[in-house]
Order: structure tokens, then sequence, then C-alpha cells
């Protein structure tokens, strides 16, 4: 079991390089963390819900996602609501009895499926004030007889004090289960630390087992919008357009979910990816996108109060490019009602009236994996939609609003979960310039990525293919910090799966995995 000394402390990430590591080894391998606060999620091929850290975690074990592996989700929503989720379903709170028995269900059905699982903690394993209702450090530690290591981040500060710190408050029953320390996030030589590595392993009588370097270039999906640093004073939507990249700016209100469909997107040569909150300044972007939301209402609310839906509703005058996904599509409708008060206390909110689309919320969440088709059906292809000729893609629904367009749709949802079907996934504006859906993910398909990319460089103009192709030589990737592709004017940032073989070869340079094997029970190699 891999805990941490606080909240993004490196667990999912070290649990990820860990699968990678073992499965490349032959190893049968998977992930499990009992229980998980995260408005990021992905959908199992069963359409249920699970943390979008448990899906790259699978991901880099070589398998197939699966409810079992985070069998509690729990989904922070508006006005102190939470929306919980057991074993992929969205279900009314129930009693902590029945959370534990599905926590434990489905930790023996895959340690009866794998050889190895790497379990995962949440925040810190020593909060005292929680302890005797944690559902997901050291009590699923002890019933799986599962030995830990303890992840501190170094880049924070006071690292040696936390390891220390939480050792010290673990009681002796617990303390025995921990069976080293990793540093993470470091930045410079490590020789340097290797008095306060001996100090530390000296006070607290455990190892430690590596220190890994700090590594944004192999930076996984994220769990939470926390992970999202406010944007510098120079991007703030003061500055002056850049020849050199296309900027897109993303609305990031205060319940923004499921934002882990940009990253492929931010890695992109030549593309500056803003994130914009309330009271900032959306400035001229290339492009603007309304994400999802776990709390529609309450942040169309936000977005009308801070003055960014007068913004935007200006920007799509002026001619700029507007995507909504999700909860994003149904604000810039017409209207969202709320007859039955699924998602708020008020039955009915106007939108932005960018979009000819009307939502209704209703009780049941609809969660499937879906393909799609775009542009299959329009009576013209201007805009943006004329990017997005006759292509087929796989995305994901997750959502409890019903959209219904009023009018022809520029994407059809040809599959759901398996099952042909042909219906409408979304709307447009007369000019094609304002587009909305209600799948997630499209944004991760290269050919979707690199046709809306194209489409916003020709708005540009001519002139500005030159500039295109020293942005792409160059690779900028904002926030990421990876070098892309040369040479290729259509080169992309790394894949997913290069990443985790990154984060994989550098964790195992810098972690004793011999060590590792030995504590987790495996032979040595």
């Amino acid at each position: 079991m891999i805990q941490g000394t606080a909240s993004h402390a490196g667990k999912s990430t070290l649990v990820a390089a860990l699968c990678r590591i073992f499965a490349r080894e032959g190893l049968r391998v998977a992930p499990f963390k009992a229980q998980n606060i995260s408005l990021n999620a992905a959908v199992t091929a069963g359409g249920g819900e699970l943390g979008v850290a448990q899906a790259v975690q699978a991901r880099a074990a070589g398998i197939e996602p699966a409810v079992e592996m985070n069998p509690i989700l729990v989904k922070p929503a508006a006005a102190g609501r939470i929306q919980v989720v057991v074993l992929g379903r969205v279900a009314a709170p129930p009693p902590r009895t029945v959370l534990w028995r599905a926590i434990t269900r489905s930790l023996d059905v895959l340690r009866a499926r794998y050889d190895l699982v790497i379990l995962e903690g949440a925040g810190s394993p020593v909060e005292v004030n929680l302890r005797q209702s944690d559902l997901a450090n050291m009590r699923v530690a002890r019933y799986a007889a599962a030995p830990v290591l303890l992840v501190g981040d170094i880049d924070r500060g006071g690292v040696f004090a936390s390891l220390v710190g939480t050792m010290t408050l673990f009681d002796r029953s617990e303390r025995r289960w921990v069976r080293g320390f990793v540093i993470n996030k470091f930045r410079g030589d490590a020789g340097t630390l290797r008095p306060a590595l001996r100090d530390v392993e000296s006070r607290a009588h455990r190892p430690v087992l590596g220190v890994i370097p700090y590594a944004p270039a192999w930076r996984l999906p994220e769990e939470d919008a926390v992970a999202l640093e406010p944007a510098a004073p120079a991007l703030d939507g003061s500055h002056e357009p850049q020849e050199k990249w296309l900027e897109i700016a993303i609305v990031h209100l205060p319940y923004i979910s499921n934002f882990d469909e940009f990253d492929a997107m931010e890695q992109e040569a030549g593309v500056r990816v803003r994130y914009v909150r309330p009271g900032q300044r959306l400035g001229r972007p290339d492009l603007i996108i309304l994400p999802g939301s776990k709390s529609t209402v309450a942040d169309l609310h936000v977005l009308h109060r801070s003055g960014l839906a007068g913004a935007v509703t200006q920007a799509a005058a002026g001619g700029t490019p507007v995507l909504g996904i999700c909860g994003g599509y149904q604000m810039l409708g017409r209207r969202i009602d709320d007859p039955e008060r699924v998602e708020s206390d008020q039955r009915s909110a106007e939108g932005l009236a960018l979009l000819p689309v009307v939502t209704a919320f209703a009780g049941t969440k609809r969660t499937a994996r879906v393909r799609v088709r775009l542009g299959a059906s329009l009576p013209h292809r201007g805009g943006l939609m004329g990017a997005w000729s006759d292509i087929e893609a796989e995305g994901y629904e997750m959502h409890m609003g019903r959209s219904t367009p009023l009018g022809p749709s520029w994407i059809r949802i040809v599959e759901r979960a398996g099952a042909r079907c042909d219906e409408p996934g979304g709307a447009a504006s007369a000019d094609g310039l304002v587009c909305g859906t209600a799948v997630h993910g499209l944004l991760a398909d290269p050919a979707i990525r690199r046709a809306l990319l194209d489409a916003l460089w020709a708005r540009r103009g001519t002139a500005d293919a030159a500039a295109r192709e020293r942005a792409d030589a160059v690779g900028f990737a904002t926030r990421t910090g990876v070098a892309t592709r040369r040479g290729d004017p259509r080169a992309r940032g790394l894949t997913l799966d290069e990443r985790l073989d990154g984060l994989a070869d550098l964790v195992a340079r810098h972690l004793d995995v011999d060590r590792v094997r030995i504590i987790a029970g495996l032979p040595r190699q």
C-alpha cells in the first residue's frame, strides 16, 4: 500500500509507476483505492464510474478499469451536497457498514484475479479527527495485511517533519505496517539530502527507499481542480496574444469536472492552454471552452455573477469560437430545467442562449462509453463544424441532464455501451462557431484535436502558417514542460502510454525496486 503524508504527495503517480514497472515484468497487476473524493471520473466498459486516477493506473497495468478498483467515489457538489458512487453507480449515502462491505468485497475480487494489487491511501492517514471514520488508509492495510510505503512531497517543504510526524501520530499497531519512506518531487542533487535521510531513518527506524525527482514531463491526469495552479499575472487575459501560439481559454468554475480531457491539448505544440477563473479577464483567445461541471446550475450562476457569461457572449458575438462540453454545453443552451430539484433548489435557470438547446435534469445518471460521428448530418459546414467533417471517435457520457437540440445536430451518437443507436449528441449555432456536446473525451482523439487546431490556425489566416511551423518546431507545451517531437508540423505531445513508460523508467532509476519487491513478498529479479 502507498500512503502519503498529505494530499497530492504523489501517491497516485507512484502507484501508476509501480503498476507499469511490475506489469512489464509479466505480473498481473491491479490498482485499488477504497474511497476517492474526486470530480474527475472515468467510465468502465460496463458503464460504471470510478476515479480517473484508478483508470490511469489500470492503463499503466495494461488492464481494463473496473469499478472494484475504486468502490467508493465521492463527488462534492454545491450547497454542501455530495454525490456518492458505490461500485460504479450513484447511490443514496449508505451506512458505513455497507461502504466497508463494498470495499472489502472489491478488494477480495481483485486479489483473487491478480498476482499483485497495489493499494492507494487517501489524504493523510493520521488526521486524528477523522481516524475513527477513515475507510481508506490503515484500516484497509490491516484488512489486506499490506505493507505500507509512506510518501512525502519535498517540493511543498517540511517533508522530514511530515514523515517523522506521521510516524509519531500512528499508534503502535499502525506503525508496524510501515516498511519504508519515499521522498517525491525533489529538485536538485539528491546527494545533498544524505545527512537528512540518515537522520530521518535513525529517528523513525525506517529506510528511505528512494528520492524521486520532480518530473513535470511525466505528469498524469489529475484528480481534482486544486492541481490547476492559478494563472500567472502575465497570462491573466490582459496580455497581447502571442503570434507563435494558439491560445485556448478554459473557463474554470468552482465545480469544474473531468478537466483531464484537456491534457492532450495542453501538450500540443504551439498551443497555450489558460484556465480563466471568475474575476479574471477572458482576453482574446482563439477558442473558449466551457468544460464539464458537477453542479451545472451553481456554476452557471457564478458564470453570470462574475461577468464571465457576458464576456463569453460578447466574444462569441465578435467571432471567437466557443466549445461547450457536458455541463458547459448545457450552460450554452437557452434554459436548464430541474423540476425534481435533482441538482439544485432552483426549478429553472436561464443559460447563455448561444445554442438552440434546452436541458432537463432527471433522477437517473447516464454513464456509458459511446461512439460518435461528427459532421455527418449538417445543413452546412461552417465555423468549427467544418473542422470535423465525417470523423468517427470514441468518448463517454456522464451526466444527469438530458439536452434536446432544437435543430440539426453536428454530432451523432451511433453506439452506446456496444449497442447501435442514432441520437443527437450536441448542438451548434447557425454560423457553426458555437458548438456543444454531451460527450466527454473527444479532444483526446488525435484526429479531432488536430482538425480543431487546423481550423483555428486557418482562422488566423495564411500569414500565420510560418508562425505555426515555428511553434511546432519549438514544441512549446504549456504547464507540463514536455518537449514534443520536432520537425513534423503535425507533431503531437507525448501520449499517455509514453508518459507512463517515462514515469516508470524514472521511478525505477530512483527507487530501490528490489527492496520494494521483497517488501511486497515478490521474488527478486
